[in-house]
């Protein structure tokens, strides 16, 4: 089947100024075909060259009104507008080579086969800029992701450019030697903020994740021809201890005064319920379910984005307070993460605890509490909203019969705050 040409022609035309008695040279290409349109259009090119002594062909109306008649510019026999003033005739010899010179281009373009109109494409691609396509990637990507997960896509791109030492990172730079190197360097990468030293095995892997994840979508939108994140070899994360308090240290701080009550309140909670901080800071008075003596939550988990159906026991919601309007905050006042290591580290001192307790420690404490008291891997993990045993992500949906059992395993021997 033969290909259809565009058939554009490209003309040197006249355009008569409006305030001086000469005319400007143009040229003009029609029709013309833009990416992604069928509709015909019309190319104008100025070339700042103007001519005030054109010979007009009097056989050649251009216009005609009540008032005036207009000719066309008379020409050669290679159809160069002819001028009385030799320097205005070189003028129109000048706008000529230029008509040819458009007229090649678009003749070429027609003849360009499919594959070749790609592969010019994709040279096009290949030089734009890998570090701008992943910090647009990272705001399109993650508009609504929780702020952690925005900070780390946000470090890996400032470690990218530390890496490259340049702003800039064209995708035609990248191949699997450059994916390599990083990933070495990435080993040896400086901590971010104020923080000394090199980041850990753990987060490196993260960051590196995180990098394969941009190289994923720059292919899948076409920016690389070949899917390097997959050829890729991960950085191997290192089996981490994750800290947790036993059922007799619970007890231990619920009897122990905290100079923020709010933030005992939370981590008791969260001990009880397995939440994370930032959903426990944001939860809802509306978003727990009371029938009969059973406690239900229905909030959508800050991290994953994900809905979450599940029980709580009685005392879990006790510590909640008491029961106010829908759309009051149960644990108002809670400080954000950035603020609670200091009376959390007193309130942990006092309770006679010498090991490093973060808020999130409560949450690992709730999991393997669970598990030690014979709960099933597969309830703990539902219960945590993962897809599995080793992820965050949100997984079950349904309350069943275990969960319900689960959430009454833990109990903890809290006295009112006086």
């Amino acid at each position: 089947m033969k290909k259809p040409l565009s058939n554009t022609k490209v003309t040197v035309k006249l355009r008569k100024s409006e305030y001086h008695n000469e005319w400007y040279l143009i040229i003009e290409s029609y029709p013309v075909f833009k990416p992604g349109s069928k509709k015909a259009s019309r190319v104008i090119e100025a070339i700042n060259r103007s001519v005030t002594t054109p010979i007009w062909d009097k056989s050649r109306t251009a216009r005609t009104t009540e008032t005036s008649k207009t000719f066309k510019p008379k020409r050669d026999v290679n159809g160069i507008i002819m001028c009385k003033s030799e320097i205005d005739q070189e003028a129109c010899i000048y706008a000529d080579n230029i008509r040819k010179l458009r007229q090649h281009e678009y003749d070429n373009a027609a003849l360009y086969s499919d594959k070749e109109s790609e592969l010019a494409e994709q040279n096009e691609r290949s030089q734009c800029d890998f570090l701008e396509y992943f910090k647009k990637t990272t705001i399109k990507r993650h508009k609504n992701s929780s702020q952690s997960i925005i900070v780390n896509w946000t470090r890996v791109y400032e470690l990218l450019k530390l890496f490259a030492n340049s702003d800039t990172i064209l995708f035609s730079q990248i191949n699997m030697k450059f994916i390599e190197d990083f990933r070495n360097y990435m080993l040896t990468a400086p901590c971010g903020g104020n923080r000394k030293g090199t980041v850990s095995q753990n987060t490196a892997s993260t960051y590196f994740s995180i990098f394969k994840a941009g190289l994923k979508q720059a292919f899948i939108d076409g920016y690389l021809t070949i899917d390097l994140a997959a050829k890729a070899k991960n950085i191997q994360g290192q089996e981490s201890r994750r800290e947790h308090l036993t059922i007799e240290e619970l007890n231990i701080l619920a009897e122990t005064p905290c100079d923020t009550p709010i933030l005992k309140r939370a981590a008791l909670f969260s001990a009880l319920t397995g939440l994370r901080h930032s959903d426990i800071q944001k939860l809802r008075w509306g978003e727990i379910q009371q029938e009969g003596k059973k406690y239900r939550l229905n909030f959508t988990q800050q991290k994953t984005k994900g809905v979450e159906y599940m029980p709580i026991s009685e005392q879990a919601y006790k510590l909640c307070g008491e029961r106010q309007e829908p759309n009051r905050l149960v644990f108002e006042d809670l400080p954000d993460p950035s603020w609670i290591s200091r009376p959390l580290e007193r309130w942990i001192e006092d309770a006679g605890i010498d090991r490093h307790i973060t808020f999130h420690c409560f949450r690992h404490t709730y999991a393997t509490l669970q598990l030690t008291g014979g709960t099933d891997i597969y309830t703990v993990s539902k219960m945590l909203g993962h897809t599995n045993v080793r992820t965050t992500q949100i997984y079950a949906k349904v309350v069943d019969e275990k969960k319900e059992k689960a959430a009454k395993v833990i109990k903890i021997n809290i006295k009112p705050e006086k």
